[in-house]
């Protein structure tokens, strides 16, 4: 089964789809969408490896842009972001994500953005906060930007050795992925 899934990524990485589902994915991500891009991203460089930073250049272009929906979620729709963040495990209220941004504006932007914790619980805590939209742009494109092409780069320097390792022990690396995934949701829970 995972050899399947693993083989029908690669086939969506190497088809001429891989660029338009990758920005779709990357700007839902960023707003409502509960898969992270990098899910494609690594995939298609490791398919790709020249083509590795112009897919980091289209990942960051989608996610600013569906950051740009997240913040109007939380800024236009109050109950919608609060709804949203409740789903994640964030019903702490307006005044919470306020005061939150108020003391840690951009740190929070910027740490959280380089991180897998997912970038919607950014974008809409950020509106619901009226935090600064300039500064909130600004910031989106250096921390999603910096997340995507340190991947490209990583990938691109070190993807295909890794590959062949990935391929080879396909069942160890699965369950690492679903340990480490459990362990992020865990630390989003207690965030």
């Amino acid at each position: 089964m995972l050899r399947k899934m693993y083989d029908w990524v690669f086939a969506l990485a190497r088809s001429r789809h891989a660029t338009p589902a990758l920005a779709v994915v990357s700007f839902a991500e960023s707003s409502f969408f509960p898969i992270p891009p990098d899910v494609m991203l690594c995939p298609m460089i490791l398919a790709r490896p020249e083509r590795a930073y112009f897919y980091a250049g289209v990942c960051t272009a989608a996610s600013v842009l569906g950051g740009i929906l997240g913040y109007a979620i939380g800024y236009y729709l109050n109950d919608v972001g609060l709804w949203v963040l409740s789903l994640m495990g964030h019903a702490d209220g307006l005044e919470h994500f306020k005061s939150w941004f108020a003391d840690w504006g951009l740190w929070v932007i910027l740490i959280k953005g380089l991180t897998p914790i997912p970038y919607k619980l950014v974008t809409i805590a950020s509106g619901l906060a009226a935090f600064s939209f300039p500064v909130f742009m600004a910031a989106s494109v250096v921390t999603r930007g910096g997340r995507f092409f340190l991947e490209a780069w990583i990938l691109k320097k070190f993807g295909p050795a890794m590959l062949a390792v990935v391929e080879k022990r396909l069942a160890l690396f699965s369950i690492i992925g679903v340990i480490l995934l459990v362990a992020l949701i865990a630390a989003v829970k207690l965030l």
